[in-house]
């Protein structure tokens, strides 16, 4: 097994946490008064672009804010950046107030509820460069048919491993488990009175990577599909590894999260996104880990994805500008600068190679975006993860098909 070492923090621009957001305003005229929509239906104007983000810390910032120095000096516009203590209060509020930023970070759980109101402009056919992102991320940001922004970076799950407890264990690489009964396997070498072998959290964001392996989900071609039998299929693999004692849920072995249960020791496997590596950096440095793709169940490979967008305001006065520095800051060029500097992975395809040789120990992450489902995009659905979620804590003792009944009755208000 190669010892991996790690070396970048990704920010929270590519960490997806789903939140209940009371979606208010709307589009309703140009902030600037000298705008003038183009040929293209863009507004033009000289005014300055306000960028809004959320940010995981200094390394995020300085480099977000050393792209918008660099555009600033290419194109001759002023760009002011603003970071939120709280993005999604401060997105809301600024739609509210009819001074939103021009450009701001937007998460997956919240592009429905704006696209309604007609707070957002649909810019991403517009893109220079919509061929090179993802297929998956691009439908990500696809509501009702529109292409409303360009995916800024994501992430995907994989599973990772302590290297000292899996070479304890009498395990190599070619241990590393490539179907559903090899994880069940290798969980149970690993468990010993001191760790268990697999832990991840008691959530649809981690879970629902079983799901995805069955053949199953929460969503597909716009119909809620949680009751069907390969989600059931999935809980109920879950729930025998949990029962058995060699799966646990991360809270069930005092840590908060994936990566403080590898941290501390506490599970030798974790299921986590590419952010765990800042963590393991910062706190846990003394752990040595590989990360491995995750195995694949009855229907074949599958992980979770996790995305932001540059969304932009369809009261931008100055919709021309903020579709070049959105054209800018999705390149190859400025998202490996992103990658290096806080860890998130680039968007498009063209900067995989250049990714991979840079990060050739996360690679499996990488991997992870050809067969990646990501959470329901739809105005509502946050509500109903949250709810599963809820319910998913009670796995271990509760029946898998009554929890996604429920979970299916929810999501069809929904889904539609």
């Amino acid at each position: 097994m190669t010892r991996h070492i790690t070396r970048a923090v990704l920010g929270t621009g590519a960490v997806l946490i789903s939140s209940t957001l009371v979606l208010t305003g709307c589009g309703s005229g140009f902030s600037g008064g000298d705008a003038k929509p183009d040929a293209g239906g863009l507004t033009s104007s000289d005014d300055a672009l306000t960028v809004l983000i959320g940010s995981s810390g200094d390394a995020e910032t300085a480099a977000v804010q050393k792209a918008l120095d660099d555009w600033t000096a290419k194109s001759g516009t002023k760009t002011s950046l603003q970071v939120a203590s709280d993005l999604n209060q401060e997105l809301s509020q600024g739609f509210a107030a009819g001074k939103p930023a021009d450009l701001f970070y937007l998460s997956t759980d919240q592009i429905a509820g704006y696209a309604s109101n007609g707070s957002l402009k649909a810019y991403g056919d517009d893109l220079k460069n919509k061929d090179d992102f993802y297929p998956s991320l691009v439908e990500n940001f696809t509501v009702d048919g529109d292409f409303y922004c360009a995916p800024k970076d994501f992430s995907t799950l994989a599973l990772v491993i302590n290297t000292k407890m899996w070479a304890d264990a009498g395990l190599s690489d070619a241990d590393l488990p490539k179907t559903w009964d090899d994880l069940a396997s290798v969980a149970q070498k690993l468990t010993t009175p001191e760790h268990v072998g697999l832990a991840f959290g008691a959530e649809y964001q981690r879970v629902g990577a079983f799901m995805a392996q069955a053949g199953g989900g929460l969503a597909k071609d716009g119909k809620a599909i949680a009751s069907d039998q390969a989600n059931v299929d999935a809980l109920t693999y879950v729930k025998s590894h949990l029962a058995d004692g060699t799966f646990a849920f991360a809270k069930d072995v005092g840590a908060g999260w994936g990566g403080e249960a590898l941290g501390k020791g506490s599970a030798a496997m974790v299921i986590e996104g590419n952010w765990i590596t800042g963590a393991m950096t910062n706190d846990y440095s003394s752990v040595d880990y590989t990360v491995a793709e995750l195995p694949a169940g009855p229907s074949g490979q599958g992980t979770l994805q996790f995305t932001n967008c540059w969304g932009m305001a369809a009261d931008s006065p100055n919709q021309k500008a903020a579709l070049d520095l959105v054209e800018y800051l999705t390149s190859a060029d400025s998202q490996l600068a992103f990658s290096k500097a806080f860890g998130p992975m680039p968007s498009i395809k063209s900067a995989a190679d250049a990714w991979t040789a840079d990060n050739a120990a996360l690679a499996p992450f990488l991997a992870g975006a050809d067969y990646a489902q990501f959470p329901p995009n739809q105005d509502g659905a946050a509500d109903v993860v949250s709810d599963f979620n809820a319910q998913l804590e009670s796995l271990k003792t509760a029946d898998p098909a009554t929890i996604l009944d429920s979970v299916q009755s929810n999501l069809e208000a929904v889904v539609k």
